[in-house]
């Protein structure tokens, strides 16, 4: 079995101006922060306020498997799954777990095999 670490190492990244594409924002909407990382510019929220309000899920105070999967894998899945059928669902972790190199976690979702990196 691959360790999180060599999992995490074969991730084929897209770059944040791609994803940034696809939801539409402009290179004024987010500040970047290396080629995959990208913080929101809370001005966005001043063009989008002729816009339908959009929902927000909160996925809080669930208990893990013994393999680790718990918040974060549902999270990730949550947004997976919606926009398998259509919708425009975007993910966000304030605090993943500590990744494919630290702790005894998965490596953020899903014993290591679903991953968040950077």
């Amino acid at each position: 079995m691959k360790t999180d670490i060599e999992i995490a190492q074969e991730c084929n990244l897209e770059r944040i101006g791609k994803i940034a594409d696809k939801l539409k924002l402009t290179e004024d909407d987010y500040e970047v922060y290396g080629k995959y990382k990208a913080k929101i510019e809370l001005s966005l929220l001043d063009k989008l306020n002729d816009k339908n309000d959009g929902k927000l899920i909160l996925v809080t105070a669930v208990t893990p498997t013994p393999a680790g999967e718990g918040k974060s894998t549902v999270t990730i899945g949550l947004s997976q799954g919606l926009n398998r059928i259509g919708k425009n669902a975007i993910a966000a972790l304030r605090e993943p777990s500590l990744g494919p190199v630290f702790g005894i976690k998965g490596g953020a979702c899903g014993g290591g095999y679903s991953q968040i990196v950077p």
